[in-house]
């Protein structure tokens, strides 16, 4: 009798710590045998579910017109808006929302004062402008993008031009109002991305299909920049002093255009590596500043309701050497759209010498490197200066 209960207390002794022997060698084995360890306890097959993550790619949408990311790609058929805006001393400065648009065309208006051409879709400024009047030329560059042209007037082939195009704002109390503090008449005249939006849904003008410039991805800038910033400072001095210089340093980090007038409408620029865009000033020493004012700020002074105005700041610089003439009237200036002529391209902190060509007036102007390869830009703004052959010059 004692002989058989010693057997089975032994034998309920081991049944009581058999779930821990078992819990104890689980954690301490690898998963890998997990399945022959349990297999040899408890006669079962252990299949060992396997979970596959899968990579999930995101897509990426570009701006046509300023070739950075944006969110839906319908965003490319906005509406587009050419707006004419002046660059003279007599009260049009600092202008507002001009480092906004998204395409810069500059060129001269009359007695070598400058007048810009600002391209813009999906504005998200309350106050762009002031607004001035239309030369023929800067309906060349607008017709292409498929834009409104905002405008105050103008010559009077321009003006016929643009009744004709059909797609035409100019002076309208309703898209357009003057402010009369800090501005003055004839450079007071402003509209908003609001007021745009409102005159192409009551226009129909509901779509845009803009020819535009080639861009590069924002990572294919960033990696162009980061490398000449590396080459330039690997260089020795003496490399730095040597005759091939141009050849040699790849970084270009200020520029001087020359449009023939007034330091007052001649500028300069300055690289800046930190941002790869190019700090804008006249040759007069003055920066070139502009008003932000975003969309839904109440405005009647931008000098009083925007903050402190913003240097402009261009991420790629494009010169074309263009012929210029005095119009029939002796006053106003013609100046070359259609043909092809020297170009200077400068992004990413290098320069480029190349060719623009335009073949029509409803063809977008085409850039190439010497050779004969179509240049892609940095994302961002890009700033086109019409630089005349007779009285220009353009120096880095």
């Amino acid at each position: 009798m004692v002989e058989k209960e010693m057997s089975l207390k032994s034998h309920h002794h081991s049944k009581k710590w058999a779930p821990y022997v078992l819990i104890t060698l689980l954690s301490t084995i690898t998963t890998a045998g997990l399945g022959w360890v349990y297999y040899q306890l408890c006669g079962q097959v252990v299949e060992e579910d396997v979970i596959v993550e899968e990579e999930i790619k995101v897509p990426h949408y570009y701006s046509v017109l300023t070739g950075k990311e944006i969110s839906d790609p319908t965003l490319n058929s906005s509406p587009t808006y050419c707006i004419q805006i002046p660059n003279g001393d007599d009260g049009a400065r600092p202008q507002v929302g001009l480092n906004k648009a998204g395409v810069v065309f500059e060129a001269i208006a009359e007695a070598g004062i400058t007048r810009f051409a600002a391209i813009y879709q999906n504005p998200t400024s309350s106050v762009i402008g002031p607004i001035r009047s239309l030369r023929l030329y800067y309906f060349d560059w607008d017709v292409p993008f498929n834009c409104t042209i905002v405008h105050a007037g103008g010559s009077s082939e321009a003006i016929a031009a643009a009744r004709s195009y059909g797609r035409d704002l100019s002076e309208s109390r309703t898209y357009e109002w003057r402010i009369n503090s800090g501005y003055w008449a004839p450079n007071n005249l402003f509209t908003s991305s609001e007021l745009l939006a409102k005159f192409s849904a009551d226009s129909g003008y509901g779509t845009s299909n803009p020819k535009t410039f080639a861009r590069l991805k924002p990572s294919e800038a960033e990696a162009e920049s980061i490398a000449n910033i590396a080459a330039a400072k690997a260089l020795t001095e003496d490399e730095k002093s040597s005759e091939n210089q141009r050849e040699v340093i790849p970084l270009i980090d200020k520029i001087s255009v020359r449009f023939g007038g007034s330091s007052t409408y001649n500028v300069l620029y300055q690289y800046s590596p930190d941002t790869n865009t190019y700090l804008r000033s006249y040759a007069s020493g003055a920066d070139h500043i502009t008003y932000t004012c975003p969309e839904g700020t109440t405005v009647s002074a931008p000098k009083r309701d925007c903050g402190d105005p913003e240097q402009v700041a261009p991420s790629a610089i494009a010169v074309m050497m263009v012929d210029q003439w005095l119009d029939s009237d002796r006053y106003h200036l013609r100046t070359q759209t259609i043909g092809s002529g020297v170009a200077y391209i400068f992004q990413n902190g290098t320069a480029i010498e190349g060719t623009w060509n335009k073949s029509s007036r409803e063809d977008q102007i085409i850039f190439k490197d010497k050779d004969g390869q179509e240049i892609a830009f940095t994302p961002g703004q890009l700033w086109i200066s019409a630089v005349p052959n007779s009285t220009g010059s353009v120096k880095y």
